[in-house]
């Protein structure tokens, strides 16, 4: 990730102490506090312990109206790290906590309010030992599924679930961030936040006219579905005063996809709902009429299904279908299918126990398209983690990043038609100059001949090794050595995937905790994590010759 510009948005390094302003609490009880927050700084600096309990914290404005209410886990005897409470206006800030006294000790003692301080400046500058260097990630904070993505007049819109206050999953609201190159990313102010109805879960945007639509699931008591209008290109939105726009007595019903159906002259939803796919129709965006649903028998049932997404490619429609847990190797992951859809019903060509996955490692989930992508292509970004340990790899500041941008495509394997994952040709920009070894960011193409085995290493011993089978049509990558793993025992494994034929090049794309593997004809992709603990700087290829570029970010 490359900010042409960073909004002002504070991390977990900031200026001088003479910004800062001490706060002052009143502990009111065991599990009880108010700070008053005075309009002289623009933000309060709330210090997170990852391992401490959950705090409920409601600003309240000075007509004791309640005004946001947040979760945070403010530290009770060690700092991890900050995050920032914009402050409008004269407010109070009512705080319980919660935990055993007998292992915390008294509230009053916490390191929270020794810390908490307000300020008027923050630095982002980019400074974790494994915050990628050219993939998208949030200034600070914990990010999750991409959301709402659309392109319109020169600049691609990337929204996606953030929490703001911790570098853990909570407050989901919509971050957002645009490009004009689909590489270097600006950070923008968040687009849509919770609100009575519930949290701001996974979604989809359209434009209409000068329009821009948004669809969201809001996630109170129960999943209902929402929508917000912006008229100024998805900067900002005004809630419908109508939502909820669609519900259900379903426990597990989100992450509606829309589009416009040009051949069926109609609006198409798609919604996750337990393991199916449900399918709507409507002509003005705000009145739905259920069709159909898809998923019965059908893939992989292991998990939830979740983040659907529908579009033609070559006149065949795709459905993509993220689940969890039910990965091929654990945890998250995107399958999908490939049929025909008349606008209201989806018809899969195979049969019913073919499962087909778009991405062979662990580290790819909640795959979602941009809307209105010009020439007719199909961009997608992936989430790259998994939930079996997103919360808990080693980075503080942040947490999680997207795939580089991909290109969607068909292609055919006997009886079976299958979708080809290559990197969007906006990558292009990225290379530079060949280079001698490889380095913390940089991509390598691989020339193949025959059975290949392909191994990059540091001084430290750890290794991450890629091994092409030419006689089983396989590909696989080895991270069981790759570095840091301790924080998951679901970390160290070995991804293999089906070639569907002979690999003559192979490309990878290296940052500093991912790498992600392409065959060059796109019947091969595999994303994964990696933390070694100096960069990679090595690199052994038997049968093939590698050229290694540096990465311009």
């Amino acid at each position: 990730m490359t900010f042409k510009k960073l909004f002002l948005l504070p991390v977990a390094l900031f200026a001088t102490m003479s910004t800062w302003a001490q706060v002052t609490p009143m502990v009111l009880g065991e599990n009880h506090a108010m700070v008053r927050l005075q309009q002289d700084r623009k933000y309060l600096l709330l210090p997170v312990e990852e391992k401490a309990e959950m705090a409920n914290l409601c600003l309240i404005d000075k007509h004791n109206e309640a005004t946001q209410r947040l979760n945070v886990r403010l530290a009770v005897d060690n700092v991890d790290y900050f995050v920032p409470l914009e402050i409008k206006g004269n407010q109070t800030l009512d705080i319980t906590l919660h935990g055993d006294r007998r292992t915390t000790g008294p509230v009053k003692d916490f390191a929270c309010w020794r810390e908490m301080k307000g300020t008027d400046t923050f630095d982002t500058t980019n400074r974790e030992q494994y915050r990628p260097l050219y993939h998208h990630t949030p200034l600070y904070g914990w990010m999750n599924d991409p959301n709402g993505m659309f392109y319109k007049d020169g600049v691609w819109h990337l929204y996606y679930q953030w929490n703001p206050y911790g570098s853990q999953w909570e407050n989901m609201t919509w971050g957002h961030s645009t490009s004009t190159d689909l590489i270097h990313w600006e950070a923008q102010p968040t687009a849509i936040e919770a609100d009575a109805l519930g949290s701001i879960f996974s979604g989809s945007c359209v434009t209409d006219g000068d329009n821009v639509v948004a669809f969201y699931t809001s996630a109170g008591q129960h999943q209902t579905q929402s929508m917000a209008v912006s008229i100024d290109n998805g900067r900002s939105f005004e809630k419908y005063s109508g939502n909820p726009v669609l519900t259900s007595d379903a426990p597990d019903f989100r992450d509606p996809k829309v589009f416009w159906n040009a051949d069926a002259n109609l609006w198409n939803m798609v919604l996750a709902v337990g393991q199916e796919m449900r399918i709507y129709t409507s002509h003005n965006l705000k009145d739905w009429t259920y069709e159909s649903s898809f998923g019965k028998e059908y893939g992989n049932h292991g998990g939830v299904w979740e983040c659907p997404d529908l579009f033609k490619i070559d006149g065949k429609w795709v459905l993509l279908c993220n689940i969890n847990p039910g990965g091929p190797f654990g945890g998250s992951a995107t399958q999908y299918f490939v049929g025909q859809f008349d606008g209201r019903k989806f018809t899969c060509e195979s049969m019913p126990k073919v499962t087909k996955w778009l991405d062979y490692g662990k580290d790819h989930y909640a795959t979602v398209s941009f809307y209105n992508v010009p020439s007719q292509r199909r961009v997608v970004l992936a989430w790259m983690s998994n939930w079996q340990y997103a919360n808990n790899v080693p980075t503080k500041q942040f947490r999680s990043a997207n795939s580089i941008p991909r290109e969607l495509g068909l292609f055919q394997d006997g009886e079976e038609t299958y979708v080809s994952v290559v990197p969007s040709k906006e990558m292009a920009a990225l290379r530079g100059a060949k280079q001698a070894k490889p380095s913390e960011a940089c991509e390598i193409v691989v020339d193949v001949k025959g059975s290949m085995e392909l191994t990059l290493s540091n001084a430290k011993g750890e290794r991450v090794v890629m091994t092409y089978d030419a006689q089983q049509q396989t590909f696989s990558m080895d991270r069981m050595q790759s570095g840091q793993m301790a924080f998951s025992d679901a970390f160290p494994c070995v991804t293999t995937a089906p070639t569907h034929g002979a690999v003559k090049q192979l490309r990878l794309f290296i940052d500093r905790c991912s790498i992600e593997a392409f065959t060059s004809d796109g019947k091969v992709a595999m994303t994964n994590l990696v933390f070694p603990s100096e960069p990679y700087n090595q690199l052994k290829v038997k049968g093939g010759k590698a050229t290694i570029y540096n990465i311009i970010h």
